[in-house]
């Protein structure tokens, strides 16, 4: 039960695999799942058998995961993420309802859908399109309103990484350095001769399993170390990220091959927070929050000694989330300020080495590469893509001047499950908007 709970918490964060089991499991639709439907955690108290909270270890299992994205802070401890005091800076609207009558076919089944009939089947939660910096599109369901926030999942990886980026191009940090260098409590882990780009491209060599089929598979170790709740009298094992990185062996050479491991980004997170001084929350607030406008303080989930989750622990608005998406696609600026040097975006959309990422067989990322944990899809848009389980992206598409942004709640991590409708859904609204460009001309030089 101890160990169950501590995955539970954690899953709530990272990129997991699903068992066979799961996999072959039909879940009730999207409709029939609606929190608000089903009336979780509502009343004064709440009927026994609508509560999601402690101690209960399930808050996370289908469908009462559809409730807990959007509720993250109510069960685990938090740190701020700051927008400041500044007022927000509105966002441009010009909605097109013949979004929602785009047809595209599926990439696993060829299956014929239409836009609308893609965001019910993937469980959208909460979807925003931008086009040349003016909303064309916004939808909510499920838990999400315009008011409320929702679990970015791994997105939080590609902010970390965009961090990283922007440390370098100040000269804060040097992606050559060895991670050691940085950070001596690692010189004896798996990281200590890794390069900061290593880190970055996940390309590190790590004796490091996140096999959730097995019991004794490392992500069990990491889930116990990282979990903020108190901890039994008989545990022994690290507390906290920072402890359970130094116990990492190596596996491999780094610089090989990429292995999507979620240890990585918060090695990362030690390293932003080692060389600016300051927690990578802290610093996601001044580098980003603060300057894109932001409608709503954001947030993240920190282990028991503070440190907040650099792999997977933002919750955020959707709107503040198309921001930062704009604000890759204007490469560094926003509401006519520069916020960081064109180079940083330059440096994620060149991508990474494609042979190691090959490596890895995504079935639906074929030709795809990854660079400072950013998905670099090198299609014939050029897109490039935050990501995260569950269906969450900010996907930003620079040839039609698109953002597209999505929370959602699907019933399985993997994004091989959301992928086949997704994928071709957003190409197809990109095609759309580059055909009808001129419908949305407006003056966003602002933004």
């Amino acid at each position: 039960m101890f160990s169950r709970l501590f995955f539970l918490i954690v899953f709530v964060m990272l990129s997991f695999s699903v068992t066979a089991t799961a996999q072959q499991q039909r879940f009730d639709s999207a409709e029939a799942t609606d929190p608000n439907k089903l009336k979780w955690m509502q009343g004064f108290p709440p009927p026994a058998d609508k509560i999601i909270t402690h101690p209960e270890s399930d808050f996370f299992s289908f469908p009462k995961l559809r409730w807990t994205v959007c509720h993250i802070r109510e069960l685990l401890p938090t740190t701020l993420v700051s927008r400041g005091l500044s007022a927000p800076a509105p966002l441009p609207e010009k909605l097109d309802s013949e979004i929602d009558n785009i047809t595209f076919k599926r990439l696993d089944n060829h299956r014929e859908l239409t836009w609308k009939q893609s965001l019910t089947e993937n469980y959208t939660d909460g979807i925003l399109i931008l086009h040349k910096g003016v909303i064309v599109y916004e939808e909510y369901a499920g838990c999400l309103n315009e008011e409320r926030k929702h679990a970015a999942m791994s997105m939080t990886k590609s902010l970390t990484g965009l961090l990283a980026e922007i440390l370098v191009a100040e000269g804060t940090l040097n992606a050559q350095a060895t991670v050691a260098s940085i950070v001596p409590e690692l010189a004896e882990s798996a990281f200590a001769d890794a390069t900061v780009r290593q880190v970055m491209d996940m390309t590190t060599g790590l004796d490091y399993s996140e096999n959730y089929e097995d019991p004794n598979a490392d992500i069990w170790i990491y889930s116990a170390a990282s979990n903020p709740l108190p901890k039994p009298d008989t545990y022994t094992g690290p507390v906290g990220y920072y402890e359970y990185l130094q116990t990492v062996k190596k596996a491999g050479e780094h610089g090989k091959a990429f292995g999507y491991k979620t240890i990585n980004s918060d090695v990362l997170g030690w390293i932003i927070a080692r060389v600016s001084g300051s927690s990578v929350a802290q610093l996601l607030s001044a580098k980003i929050w603060k300057n894109i406008g932001a409608e709503q303080d954001a947030y993240m989930t920190i282990d028991s000694k503070g440190t907040p989750f650099a792999g997977g622990g933002l919750s955020a608005g959707l709107r503040d989330m198309a921001r930062v998406g704009q604000l890759m696609l204007n490469e560094g600026t926003l509401n006519n300020e520069r916020l960081f040097p064109q180079s940083v975006v330059e440096q994620i959309r060149k991508g990474g080495d494609k042979t190691a990422f090959s490596q890895a067989n995504y079935r639906y990322l074929e030709g795809a590469s990854y660079r400072s944990m950013w998905w670099v899809l090198h299609n014939k848009h050029q897109a490039f893509a935050a990501r995260g389980v569950h269906g969450q992206t900010i996907y930003v598409d620079p040839t039609a001047d698109m953002v597209i942004v999505r929370f959602a709640s699907h019933p399985l991590a993997k994004n091989t499950h959301t992928d086949p409708t997704s994928l071709p859904a957003y190409q197809a609204v990109a095609e759309y908007l580059l055909s009808c460009c001129g419908k949305h001309q407006a003056n966003v030089d602002a933004h």
